[in-house]
């Protein structure tokens, strides 16, 4: 009966381990979700900013001319 015990004390003992060690990992990868976040947000800060840019210059850019059929060099 009391190694019965004993292998309880344990198995509780390994429980409390394995309890504190998912804590450690837990807080760990909230952490690293944490700086992920960051990360992204600085890159969709980034990426607004290019299309942005990127809006600005074909602002600049004058439409094409649709071509009509006087001015097309299309071989009959």
């Amino acid at each position: 009966m009391i190694a019965d015990f004993q292998e309880l004390s344990d198995k509780i003992e390994q429980l409390a381990e394995m309890t504190q060690a998912l804590r450690r990992e837990n807080a760990q990868l909230r952490q690293a979700n944490a700086a992920m976040v960051a990360e992204n947000l600085g890159h969709q800060k980034r990426l607004a900013e290019a299309h942005a840019r990127v809006s600005a210059l074909l602002e600049h850019i004058p439409p094409l001319e649709t071509a009509t059929p006087e001015n097309e060099d299309i071989p009959s």
